[in-house]
């Protein structure tokens, strides 16, 4: 195993633990991914916070190993081949734990594509689409005199919302019975539309009832509950 210290980002966040998963995050839509993730398989691992307010995520240290300056990213000492992995985007953390652990994907080649095409779908369209509603909604956005941009992202919220709904018509998770990294990757974006940002009754959130089932069965379990806080806001 690599000594992590050869990593530049672990000048600025020490490894206590350095035979353990690294993750350097916040508990953000995007970075409570991870921390669900980490919970749910119950993977050893430590974390480290990335505090927004002293810009950590821009620093040299933590570029080196996300170039984009974005939460989540990981490090771990016991990647493929036994050599040390850092990786970052929320989706492909995900799929390497799934496939790490064997949890949460499944083997079946026609259901795990469609659980990847979930992740895809939260990727490129929830994620994006309810961040830019929160920030019209919650942040400078809703000082805008000029309501169309706003009106615009609520617009596509509800349709992506639409077609969630529609999926999970008679099930439990957008797999059916099985709980998979698709329902991982959604349940804090959900979350925080109707919660942080509170646009639930702009996006008529009550209409929603199957999400709106899914987001209640996801937030009871104890991993979801947890991993929502990791790490603790500074």
């Amino acid at each position: 195993m690599t000594d992590l210290a050869d990593f530049p980002i672990t000048q600025r966040w020490p490894a206590q633990h350095p035979d353990r998963l690294q993750l350097y995050s916040l508990p953000t839509p995007n970075g409570v991914k991870a921390s669900i993730m980490l919970e749910e398989t119950g993977l050893p691992y430590e974390v480290h916070v990335v505090d927004f307010g002293k810009d950590d995520q821009h620093t040299p240290e933590f570029e080196s190993l996300n170039p984009n300056g974005k939460i989540p990213a990981i490090l771990d000492p016991n990647g493929p081949g036994g050599k040390p992995l850092a990786l970052f985007e929320s989706g492909a953390i995900l799929l390497y734990l799934a496939e790490k652990t064997g949890k949460f994907l499944p083997t079946d080649p026609i259901r795990r594509l469609q659980t990847i095409q979930w992740v895809m779908f939260q990727m490129g369209g929830v994620g994006p689409m309810f961040g830019q509603v929160g920030f019209f909604v919650k942040f400078a956005g809703k000082d805008f005199e000029d309501k169309r941009p706003r009106d615009r992202y609520v617009g596509e919220a509800k349709r992506l919302l639409g077609v969630m709904d529609k999926a999970l018509a008679g099930r439990d998770w957008f797999l059916g019975d099985d709980y998979t990294i698709a329902d991982i990757s959604m349940l804090g974006w959900v979350r925080g539309l109707v919660g942080f940002y509170e646009a639930g009754d702009l996006v008529g959130f009550d209409g929603f009832a199957n999400v709106k089932a899914w987001l209640e069965r996801g937030l009871a379990r104890p991993a979801v509950q947890r991993g929502l806080t990791i790490p603790a806001r500074p």
